[in-house]
């Protein structure tokens, strides 16, 4: 640890609790808690991490992550409030992987740039949204996307094109050795008047639909091919079910919410049951799309040997 000190510029936490950077509100200490400076400072310490075979977790502003309760053993690192840089070049967008969607979106707007506005409301920073290809309201932050600079462990920098990625529904290749420093995305100019009511649709329709007064992780489950997992978790019965302080939401069933007191490990059990009930009622077996760190397969899943 006092190695790693030594070489960063910007700001080191030790044993810092998750609970302070997830939307959660939940998950152990890191071992160490990194924002660099500035890409040197990066390349700096994922040249130390890989030297040092440290596990290394990348994360944005924690708004789809559960940590586990005994938290991390090893670096993890974000680009929130350190790579915040967003320009715009006539319809060329090139945003930093810290800036926060909410920014990005609502720039766009202001300058009447379409592609952005069904994203309105939807958590997180630019990194984690490409890592999950975020989407609302038929759209996805892929969609318009040119190209991401990416650094590896080796602290050298690669141009990745669109098409090296591939992208679907809330996945993405984009490979766990891989910091996303920037991307860039080619936008055209929209109608103010439409962009203004699309805007206004996914607002109405995020207020409308989620439990956004209590704290959560966004959507727990991916929806299936065959129907969407909230209707299949509502179907299930599941609406309202709790163990410990975490709750399946009585509003929305694939949101599981924190109710002030709650551990990982409570809603890991939610999950367990929620993932048994909807396979025995409809045999389908839901993909979380909430990225999870310092968990096994069976903790999270009844069908796990």
């Amino acid at each position: 640890m006092a190695e790693l000190r030594s070489i960063v510029r910007g700001t080191l936490l030790e044993n810092e609790p998750m609970t302070r950077h997830t939307t959660y509100g939940i998950g152990g200490p890191a071992a160490a808690f990194v924002t660099p400076r500035d890409r040197k400072d990066l390349s700096k310490i994922l040249k130390f991490a890989s030297q040092h075979s440290i596990q290394t977790f990348f994360i944005g502003s924690g708004s789809n992550l559960l940590v586990a309760d005994q938290g991390i053993d090893g670096i993890v690192i974000t680009p929130a409030k350190a790579l915040t840089n967003l320009e715009f070049n006539g319809g060329r967008v090139t945003v930093e992987s810290g800036v926060m969607l909410g920014r990005l979106v609502k720039e766009c707007n202001n300058r009447n740039l379409t592609g952005m506005e069904s994203l309105i409301g939807v958590p997180g920073t630019l990194g984690g949204a490409l890592v999950m290809n975020a989407g609302a309201f038929g759209g996805e932050i892929s969609n318009n996307l040119v190209n991401v600079d990416v650094m590896k462990m080796n602290g050298q920098i690669e141009t990745l094109n669109h098409g090296d990625v591939d992208f679907a529904y809330r996945f993405s290749t984009f490979s766990k050795d891989e910091f996303i420093l920037l991307a860039r995305f080619d936008l055209e100019q929209g109608d103010p008047r439409q962009i203004q009511e699309r805007s206004h649709k996914a607002s109405r329709g995020r207020k409308s639909s989620q439990p956004l007064r209590f704290r959560s992780a966004g959507s727990v489950f991916k929806n299936p091919e065959e129907q969407a997992a909230g209707y299949l978790l509502d179907q299930a019965g599941l609406k309202g079910t709790k163990v410990g302080g975490a709750e399946i939401s009585t509003h929305h069933a694939n949101f599981f919410v924190n109710h002030g007191d709650a551990k990982s490990a409570d809603i890991a059990e939610l999950i367990r049951i929620a993932r048994k009930r909807v396979y025995k009622k409809f045999k389908i077996k839901l993909d979380l799309e909430v990225k999870t760190i310092g968990f096994n397969q069976k903790d999270l899943d009844p069908h796990a040997s």
